[in-house]
């Protein structure tokens, strides 16, 4: 399997404090059945100025320690970008490192506030090669009321990744409800880890699989892990990989809304 985001590399934003969480993690990502992990911290414009070249320093002194421990994970560059005025141009100087320095970047929209020109964000990476990642909208205060809008960017180019720990229900009720939707009516593209740390947030993608499989089919679940992710890494185009499969019968709704959003 192959975790394309993951806040693995030590001290440099709200994921690994040290090396040897750092090591811990690598060892839960191997023993998961984890092959490939992109080290991919915040860049967020006034709390974590961490740039391409610095990322890449990071990664290559800790796959360095990786190798010396035996650890048998291979790291890829990436990062966790937020809104950045100069977003394109970031990425074309290597400023904001993409995915494995794919056409694929990971893009985190804000977690409490919906941004005004997120259409129009999406759209002018696309136009520019640039292939959107949004991250973990389901996780999202505001995917009540702009769960439409996710699918209306999936439909124009963008891909979707859900957080694995919330679709098995790690991050409570709530995100489960919404990881449920967005794989199970088939608008989900890959599966990711999001891991911050080996005890509340661990990198741990064979679970989500799992689930998934119950939602969408093995095969499916398989297109989340291994062949969208290594189409990644390999820097296919979107229309050389599997394109989304709607369910034959959308999966039933796991009650009332309104019962998740008091009790998750």
């Amino acid at each position: 399997m192959f975790d394309l985001h993951c806040h693995m590399l030590p001290g440099i934003d709200d994921g690994a404090t040290s090396l040897s969480m750092s090591l811990e993690m690598a060892r839960m990502s191997v023993a998961d059945g984890i092959r490939v992990t992109a080290c991919t911290p915040h860049i967020y414009p006034g709390l974590y100025e961490n740039t391409g070249p610095g990322i890449r320093v990071a990664i290559l002194a800790l796959q360095a320690e990786l190798d010396r421990e035996g650890i048998a994970l291979r790291l890829v560059e990436g990062a966790d970008v937020h809104l950045d005025h100069g977003l394109i141009e970031g990425v074309r100087s290597g400023r904001i490192p993409t995915l494995a320095g794919s056409r694929y970047l990971l893009f985190e929209p804000p977690h409490h506030v919906a941004p005004p020109r997120l259409d129009d964000t999406l759209f002018e990476l696309l136009t520019a090669g640039i292939v959107p990642v949004i991250t973990h909208p389901e996780r999202l205060s505001w995917v009540e009321q702009h769960y439409e809008t996710f699918l209306l960017a999936a439909s124009r180019g963008a891909w979707i990744q859900v957080t694995a720990g919330a679709l098995t229900g790690r991050h409570g009720r709530r995100p489960k409800y919404w990881a449920d939707r967005f794989v199970g009516e088939g608008h989900c593209h890959i599966l990711a880890t999001d891991a911050h740390d080996p005890r509340r947030r661990p990198p741990l993608l064979a679970e989500a699989r799992e689930a998934a499989q119950k939602l969408v089919g093995p095969q499916e679940a398989v297109h989340m892990v291994e062949t969208r992710p290594s189409g990644i890494l390999d820097n296919r185009p979107t229309d050389a990989l599997p394109p989304l499969q709607a369910p034959a019968t959308p999966p039933a709704r796991r009650g009332f809304l309104g019962r998740f959003l008091r009790t998750g």
